[in-house]
């Protein structure tokens, strides 16, 4: 498994922007997946965004064309936001698994997850 950490969190108001980092250490071999959950307060954790080994991403359609998600070469995880809106507002956590299950980390049993930075968008 590997262990990740999350940072760039932080309050914004609507219209900015926020960059969140996922920092991976461990046995990266494991972390063919990874991906972005957004959960908001009650809520269950809802994946956002995902990168695979091949490059391809994929977005829910509440963050399409405003957020990017992007890995550089040691595996660190983006999470670039734009155009932030109140309900962007949330916990966000990195996850990694061996493999996507519906375009997702996270969802095998044997996935890894941070413990998540908090993003508070206001109107």
């Amino acid at each position: 498994q590997v262990q990740l950490q999350e940072s760039g969190g932080g309050s914004v108001q609507a219209g900015g922007s926020l960059r969140l980092s996922c920092a991976v250490s461990g046995d990266t071999d494991t972390s063919d997946c990874m991906g972005w959950y957004r959960q908001h307060l009650g809520e269950e954790r809802e994946g956002i965004a995902a990168i695979d080994r091949d490059g391809t991403t994929r977005y829910a359609d509440s963050v399409q064309g405003r957020f990017t998600i992007a890995q550089d070469n040691t595996k660190t995880l983006y999470l670039q936001m734009n155009s932030l809106k109140p309900e962007d507002t949330g916990m966000y956590y990195c996850a990694a698994d061996m493999y996507c299950t519906d375009g997702y980390p996270g969802r095998s049993g044997f996935g890894s997850w941070g413990q998540g930075t908090q993003v508070t968008v206001s109107s």
